[in-house]
């Protein structure tokens, strides 16, 4: 009873700190807006570092809580970055847009959320169509399967034929767009912790189950196929809205930017921050994103060279980049968080009673 009420209270206080520092982030990003450039490059690193925790987190939900290693995440996105610009394009812009298709198919514009919401279910839906028959593979055979979904997806919407609704090889643009950094936020923070939720209600510990073991899960009376389609439905829903928040950031879509190696950076956010941890996830999307955006960028400046060898030039700061990546895996290797969680409270309280712990280790 005594260890309940502790517990509650723990939760209690983590509640609050959390949502105060939650709440003095927004403050700092909106300070940050008001003093500092829309052009500058730490607004460029924070939006796309709040998109890319929210695929990587819809990732972690799928392959490490339920164990199923899929690599269709830019395919999902893919889906949903063009079902948000095709349903928000303005009717009056469509014939610019669709030149070469006669204004396109769609003489309509949702809003702006029902837009979002809808690129998740689209997304959403084809995973519920291609995860009949894929679930029932494992392992490579399942990663295999989903990257070439996420192939084929990219190649049929530059398809000429379909044109009328995707516009080909051709851009989307003049959808909306948001240059708030705190929009980024507030989505990508909204999604994931609705991921949070699940992760810890009764589907949550099933998915934990089925990824520890298939057959004790199922002896269990958990359902496997239901629980892993819903897992990867789940996941797919919100790759589809990263998406969307991508179509965004960039301001233009195009299928050829939805390439594997789209993927291949999300799986090694997850890998660096932790399979199974969400925080990790978080944390290693800013850490990538910043490194090889912004940290290391001096690295491809070839006039910096201070010796007659030029070892500074373009591309410099990707071999830099692998090999920080290489010593994080190695020194690492279960990732910066593991499995666990960065708990605020239990911070807060280490370093209440670090005094009082050192005077009685003296």
């Amino acid at each position: 009873m005594a260890n309940t009420i502790e517990n509650k209270k723990y939760l209690n206080k983590d509640m609050i700190i959390s949502f105060s520092l939650l709440a003095l982030l927004f403050i700092v990003l909106a300070v940050l807006e008001a003093v500092l450039p829309r052009t500058s490059i730490l607004f460029t690193v924070l939006k796309k570092g709040a998109i890319y925790a929210l695929v990587a987190v819809s990732m972690n939900l799928l392959n490490g809580f339920t164990g199923l290693f899929s690599l269709g995440q830019a395919g999902f996105m893919l889906l949903g970055a063009y079902t948000y610009g095709i349903f928000t394009i303005p009717v009056a812009a469509r014939p610019q847009v669709y030149q070469y298709f006669n204004g396109g198919l769609i003489q309509f514009t949702l809003p702006v959320v029902l837009a979002m919401i809808l690129s998740g279910i689209v997304a959403g839906f084809f995973a519920f169509l291609i995860g009949l028959p894929v679930l029932k593979l494992k392992s490579d055979y399942l990663a295999i399967a989903t990257l070439g979904f996420a192939e084929i997806m990219r190649a049929i919407f530059q398809w000429d034929k379909i044109g009328v609704i995707t516009n080909g090889s051709n851009l989307l643009r003049k959808y909306p767009i948001f240059k708030s950094t705190l929009f980024y936020f507030a989505v990508s923070g909204i999604c994931i912790a609705l991921i949070v939720l699940l992760i810890n209600s009764t589907y949550g510990r099933a998915f934990k189950a089925i990824r520890d073991d298939e057959v004790a899960a199922e002896a269990m009376g958990i359902n496997l196929s239901h629980h892993k389609r819903l897992s990867f439905v789940i996941s797919s829903f919100f790759a589809g809205i990263s998406g969307a928040l991508l179509a965004m950031f960039q301001t233009t879509i195009q299928a050829s930017q939805f390439k594997s190696a789209m993927t291949y950076e999300i799986l090694l956010i997850v890998v660096i921050g932790g399979i199974g941890s969400i925080t990790g996830s978080c944390i290693s999307s800013f850490l990538f994103i910043a490194c090889s955006e912004w940290w290391l960028r001096f690295l491809d400046n070839a006039n910096l060279n201070i010796t007659s060898i030029q070892i500074l030039r373009p591309g410099f700061r990707k071999v830099v980049f692998s090999v920080v990546i290489m010593l994080i895996v190695l020194f690492y290797q279960k990732g910066i968080m593991g499995d666990k969680e960065f708990n605020i409270g239990r911070l807060v309280n280490f370093f209440k009673t670090l005094p009082s712990r050192l005077k009685r280790e003296k």
